[in-house]
């Protein structure tokens, strides 16, 4: 309130500014110049002449405006002073309009702020004049909280499993110790026997390897630090390469990779994000295959972009489920007693890259097929 105060007094004194500019000069001529300005007037723009009085009988001198000289000094003061008035007039609404902008953006953001950190509705925040502003102000607050929420979601997601992560791990560390100490108490203990307890301690070993790998994998997450090299790459190699590095993992599930790839096909990109990506999505393919059942994949040229499609047999993946497969954290199997899937980054890291490639990738699940199709582009 004071500030405004402040700033009416400002242009009340901008306003009467050019009365007292007029009376100042007035007295600069009458006064500090005494006759000065009266010898120079009489000199200019009067005349004197005997005339002879008819009251009086007599001649006497007569001093009177010299019209055809003095017309043009009052046009030209006439002008001054229209010109003064208008100047003043601009002077006085620029700065009224600069206050009462001010006015408004301090008004504004006081409703904003009220706004944003108070539960309110727009309508008791913002008046009528500031409908438009209200709507966008209401969509701006919705949308921030929307943003909220999922982050809370995430959060809440990533918090469970670690929690899971961490008391899983119990469980295969307490089995590798139970089976190492029998074999370190029981030295002569039967071959037969001993194998077992080896081939279960390795088994209970690498579960527990790929847990921690699992807590790696999210506390190293961070799309931001995501950094693409792009260069033209040979597709039909790399998944070829691929197919080969999963052939152990292959063969223990007995599925097979049937690959289709016209030799010498490219696409344009990072090679080592790339990898990542097709190594995610055959892990998964894999991970939730029937057993003796073959994956497919095999990759078609459609103008300026390539299509890459993963396909397996398993069990149908349900709407609401594959709706959300590429979120941080989503795990289809919500149980942690089984060994497929990992920390739930897998197809989510996948996106992201594909995302920042330029390209897509979409899924469907239907009749026991799942299809993952990946669209990158074939060149710069």
């Amino acid at each position: 309130m004071k500030t405004d105060t402040s700033k009416s007094v400002k242009i009340l004194a901008a306003v009467l500014l050019i009365p007292v500019l007029c009376i100042a000069l007035y007295y600069l001529v009458d006064s500090v110049w005494n006759g000065a300005f009266v010898d120079w007037f009489e000199k200019n723009y009067m005349s004197t002449r005997d005339e002879y009085l008819p009251d009086t009988g007599h001649y006497a001198v007569v001093r009177s405006p010299a019209w055809s000289e003095l017309k043009p000094l009052l046009l030209i003061l006439l002008i001054c002073a229209a010109f003064l008035w208008l100047v003043s007039i601009l002077a006085s609404a620029h700065f009224y309009a600069r206050t009462k902008v001010r006015r408004s953006i301090t008004k504004t953001g006081r409703m904003l702020r009220a706004y944003m950190l108070q539960d309110k509705d727009t309508t008791e925040i913002f008046p009528k004049d500031y409908a438009e502003l209200s709507v966008q102000m209401a969509e701006i607050k919705a949308t921030m909280h929307r943003h909220e929420q999922l982050l809370k979601e995430e959060a809440a997601r990533k918090n469970d499993l670690i929690t899971y992560l961490a008391h899983d791990l119990k469980t295969p560390l307490t089995s590798v110790i139970g089976y190492l100490s029998l074999l370190d108490e029981a030295p002569d203990m039967p071959d037969r026997q001993k194998e077992k307890y080896v081939r279960i301690t390795l088994d209970k070993a690498r579960r527990l390897e790929k847990l921690t790998n699992e807590f790696f994998e999210i506390t190293r997450y961070n799309l931001q630090q995501i950094a693409l090299e792009k260069e033209t790459i040979d597709l039909s190699y790399m998944l070829v390469q691929m197919t080969d590095e999963f052939y152990p993992l292959l063969t223990s599930r007995g599925n097979t990779a049937q690959l289709t790839v016209r030799e010498n096909m490219t696409v344009y990109g990072d090679a080592v994000k790339l990898a990542r990506v097709f190594n995610n999505i055959l892990k998964n393919a894999i991970a939730y295959s029937y057993p003796n059942t073959p994956v497919e994949i095999w990759a078609e040229n459609r103008e300026d972009d390539i299509w890459i499609y993963f396909r397996n047999k398993g069990k149908t993946i349900p709407a609401q489920k594959l709706a959300s497969i590429f979120e941080k954290f989503f795990r289809l199997d919500e149980a942690r007693t089984t060994n497929a899937g990992g920390a739930g980054l897998g197809l989510a890291i996948a996106k992201e890259i594909v995302t920042l490639h330029g390209g897509n990738i979409t899924v469907k699940s239907e009749n026991e097929l799942t299809t993952f199709c990946l669209v990158l582009p074939s060149c710069h």
